[in-house]
């Protein structure tokens, strides 16, 4: 009589009360509950700080926000990197040889005037394809990288293009000891447009890349082997 008095007892049309699972009051949603292994949180930890990095810059971007952005607790953070220069130190090792890896792939085997051609359109798929990446490396960091991210790298990509023009120096009877200073010449080019060119996106790539080397080789076509100043500078 009891059971079928308790059972009377409960409003009509609603199941009997059953206690809550353990856990279960007050849970998150379960896609805020995956777990994910070491190595993952890492990769979304890096990802996270990358995109932000790329929007704010290095100063502006706390750990405070990675934490915020990957729904983890800024301890987790101190965990995989040791803090905010860890894990920037990362983004930029890895975005500088992304970068570098293209460009590398690029200057395998062709003409010189075809590889200048496939190391600026390497430079530019980069900055179409990666803009995040780019964003980072062009941010500079002082604090961080005294020589700058971007500038370091435009500096290894110099000394391969070096070797292109040291060779077609002396291919054209010029000296080949001027060959570092016009691969600066022509990689500082090819990165200023390259900073120009995300805003501005006409013309296309490729056009844009044809350009830069019909400068570049064409003017290497008419170099004079002793060049001098017209204007006389008087003291």
């Amino acid at each position: 009589m009891t059971e079928q008095n308790e059972t009377s007892n409960e409003p009509r049309g609603r199941h009997p009360r059953t206690a809550a699972a353990p856990g279960r009051a007050g849970a998150a949603p379960a896609s805020s509950r995956v777990r994910m292994s070491a190595a993952q949180r890492r990769e979304q930890l890096i990802a996270t700080g990358r995109q932000l990095f790329a929007e704010r810059g290095f100063d502006a971007t706390s750990v405070e926000e990675v934490a915020s952005r990957a729904k983890v607790s800024k301890p987790v953070v101190y965990e995989h990197f040791g803090g905010k220069e860890g894990l920037y130190a990362v983004v930029v090792d890895r975005e500088v040889r992304a970068l570098l890896d293209r460009i590398a792939a690029a200057l395998t085997a062709g003409h010189p005037r075809e590889l200048l051609e496939q190391a600026a359109l390497a430079l530019l798929d980069y900055i179409e394809e990666e803009p995040h990446g780019f964003r980072v490396l062009v941010r500079e960091s002082p604090a961080l990288q005294p020589a700058g991210n971007f500038s370091s790298v435009m500096n290894d990509v110099a000394h391969q293009v070096e070797h292109i023009l040291g060779a077609e120096f002396r291919t054209r009877g010029l000296d080949p000891k001027f060959a570092e200073l016009y691969s600066q010449a022509l990689v500082g080019m090819v990165a200023l447009v390259g900073q120009w060119w995300p805003e501005a996106r006409k013309p296309k790539k490729e056009m844009v890349a044809a350009h830069l080397v019909n400068l570049a080789w064409n003017g290497l076509s008419h170099l004079e082997k002793k060049p001098a100043l017209l204007t006389r500078r008087t003291r």
